[in-house]
């Protein structure tokens, strides 16, 4: 990686992004010697400006921001550094510095959908009756639903096989919640083998 200081006094700026959220999390500035005791120490460090020092970010609140990988832009002279926060950015006490949110995946949003229905069940609700039925009859509609699924791979409809695939997502994520396991409890499990 070649940066270039010579821009803006020594500094660049330096966008923070969540690796797991993809959410940005504040912006900051480095000189060289900020970088180079980022790099070395896998936390980030910036220079600031107010108190023309190095700062590493978490030294007094103790919300590091453990780096995941570092990029420059095509001039080099702006960095992207993602990062596992541990806990808030800002110094306001929220996971950003900026006040958007990031938006919930769909699936985790239909995950919640599915929780929600199971914690506050009405009798319209298939997901509650499916629920309520119980773990073995949640378990044979996922191998149902997993059997169609692979009839439907055979054939060339892709709207069957959609279709399917949408079934057997759904009654897995229900099965899920029947575990009391969330998705993010399997990515997690793929994460750690993506790493093997």
């Amino acid at each position: 990686m070649k940066v270039d200081f010579s821009k803006n006094n020594g500094l660049i700026p330096v966008i923070i992004q969540n690796s797991e959220t993809q959410q940005v999390l504040m912006l900051g500035y480095m000189n060289e010697e900020a970088l180079q005791k980022t790099q070395e120490e896998n936390v980030v460090t910036f220079f600031s400006r107010s108190k023309n020092r190095l700062w590493t970010k978490g030294e007094t609140s103790g919300n590091f921001l453990k780096v995941v990988s570092i990029k420059e832009d095509c001039d080099q002279d702006a960095l992207l550094i993602q990062v596992i926060p541990n806990g808030p950015t800002c110094h306001n006490g929220t996971t950003s510095c900026f006040a958007i949110e990031p938006k919930i995946p769909f699936l985790n949003e239909l995950e919640n959908v599915i929780e929600n229905r199971i914690a506050n069940p009405s009798s319209i609700s298939y997901v509650a009756s499916l629920f309520q039925k119980g773990i073995n009859k949640i378990a044979q509609k996922v191998g149902e639903e997993a059997v169609e699924l692979v009839i439907e791979a055979k054939d060339d409809n892709k709207d069957l096989f959609i279709g399917e695939a949408a079934d057997l997502l759904f009654h897995y994520l229900i099965l899920l919640q029947a575990k009391n396991m969330k998705l993010n409890d399997i990515e997690q499990e793929l994460m750690r083998r993506m790493k093997k």
